[in-house]
């Protein structure tokens, strides 16, 4: 068997031709979604960048495996202790992809992001470690020359093999280099963020808000701050134009794969780490939520035997894809993942999902969502320097950018997301390994990493009065007074 795992960072879905996005993004992702299943309601568990990998690879919650933040305690595994085995190869901590070492699989990684978090522990079965040595500034260019080698080089061996790949262009800052140009100049921007809302966003404050945009200038006339329709258009440009790019080198390896001779003998996965808020929540251009936006992400998987032009409307985790691909090998799932095989629905189209989900993030705010029936319910625990209430309700069929809480307005639905969460909350730690929970970690320490360490209330409150935003300084110094209080 040889699969493919293609990652592209901070790819939402909605931004894809084949999940109905208005603009031409992605002919080559389309492709291969054409001849394979696409996953509709596919989720990070937990969020972002480390978090959502580290909870993959392992097939665990970051409630279990301990990697919930970015920096701190939390941004590394929990040790085993006492019981821990020589190695994990044929244990209960086995990660999927040592399963496929074990069954003699060439399996392959090539990555920046082991580096550039610091997170040596997702490469727990790689024979073959591969960095492509920008710690993430890589173009699309610099990973699919690489991959074509590879798979030139390995490809048609008739050994079997696993390689996963780890584009990046869509996360800031985007950099397509400037020779490609601007695909989407006369097309318009996504229409549901109005004048008023981005008034409203200007007026109010937090990291990568609307007023609090980084300057960065890589591509093209991006804007510092997004102040009109006409800077919104320009910012999504940037980020659209990243994901064109990035598929266009999509395109060369499946034509490679083609000229190779092994396209119709190679299973492809194309996924994400995590979503991106543009303007949702007042976020632009990063992914600091436990919300739909942030941790709703692309799966389209196609190759042999796997069920063509198929759709999933299910609920399922990335932590169920190695149960998946392990159940596919023949192989069973290990007793401490948390992850369960959705095989049924892959070959066979078949229902295989979950009733609900719980999704968090504990590096730029302590937030858990549920997400069930129609309903996004957020419980924040920590705001992360936002004006985010305790609960938020959003109604993703009829307001999937999530422009109106309601919370108070359904307090019976409210009450049923908070009831979930306290349910999935109560099972995770009842089969944990430890007793407390790594998102009080992170808030004993002072809060998210990213806001506490890149951006301190301190530096934000002096930025705000500097740029004489007092009436968001206020507001915001009032707020973390009356936490202190409680």
């Amino acid at each position: 068997m040889k699969i493919l795992y293609i990652d592209i960072d901070a790819l939402r879905p909605d931004h894809l031709g084949c999940y109905g996005y208005h603009r031409n993004t992605s002919p080559n992702i389309d492709s291969i979604a054409e001849r394979g299943t696409r996953f509709t309601n596919y989720y990070a568990s937990d969020v972002p960048c480390a978090p959502s990998r580290t909870a993959m690879f392992s097939s665990q919650y970051g409630i279990h495996n301990g990697v919930v933040n970015h920096g701190g305690l939390q941004a590394d595994k929990r040790p085993v202790g006492q019981g821990r085995p020589f190695n994990f190869h044929h244990t209960e901590h086995q990660a999927w992809v040592d399963v496929f070492r074990s069954k003699k699989h060439h399996t392959a990684i090539i990555s920046p992001f082991p580096d550039r978090h610091g997170a040596w522990h997702v490469l727990q079965g790689f024979l073959e470690v591969q960095d492509t040595g920008k710690h993430a500034a890589e173009t699309a260019d610099d990973v699919s020359k690489e991959a074509l080698r590879w798979i030139k080089d390995r490809g048609t061996e008739k050994n079997d093999w696993f390689l996963y790949l780890n584009f990046w262009d869509p996360h800031t800052p985007y950099r397509t280099p400037e020779e490609f140009g601007n695909p989407f100049e006369h097309d318009p921007a996504p229409e549901w963020l109005t004048d008023e809302m981005i008034t409203e966003h200007g007026e109010s404050y937090g990291p990568y808000s609307a007023r609090d945009i980084p300057r960065v200038k890589q591509w093209g006339d991006l804007p510092d701050e997004i102040k009109s329709r006409e800077d919104f258009k320009k910012w999504v440009d940037g980020y659209d134009t990243a994901i064109r790019y990035v598929d266009d080198h999509v395109g060369k390896i499946i034509e490679t794969l083609e000229e190779q001779g092994i396209l119709e003998e190679t299973i492809i996965i194309l996924s994400s780490d995590h979503g991106e808020n543009q303007g949702e929540l007042n976020v632009y251009g990063d992914h600091q939520t436990a919300d739909h936006i942030t941790c709703r992400i692309p799966c389209i998987i196609a190759g042999p035997g796997v069920q063509e032009g198929h759709v999933d409307e299910d609920f399922h985790y990335q932590i169920d894809l190695g149960p998946t691909l392990v159940e596919l090998l023949g192989e069973k799932r290990r007793r401490k993942w948390d992850g369960v095989s959705f095989l049924p629905s892959l070959t066979e189209g078949k229902s295989a999902g979950r009733p609900y989900l719980v999704v968090s993030q504990c590096a730029w705010s302590c937030q858990r969502g549920v997400r069930f029936d129609n309903w996004m319910f957020i419980r924040t625990y920590h705001d992360g320097l936002k004006e985010f209430p305790e609960y938020m309700l959003f109604d993703i069929e009829n307001d999937p950018h999530e422009t109106t809480n309601l919370a108070e307005e359904k307090p019976e639905v409210t009450g049923k997301g908070l009831y979930l969460l306290d349910q999935w909350y109560a099972r995770q730690m009842e089969v944990s390994d430890l007793p407390v929970d790594p998102m009080w970690n992170v808030i004993h320490e002072g809060g998210p990493f990213h806001t506490r360490d890149d951006m301190t209330l301190e530096s934000y409150l002096k930025k705000l009065r500097k740029e004489n935003r007092l009436a968001a300084a206020d507001r915001l110094e009032q707020r973390y007074k009356q936490k202190e209080v409680k």
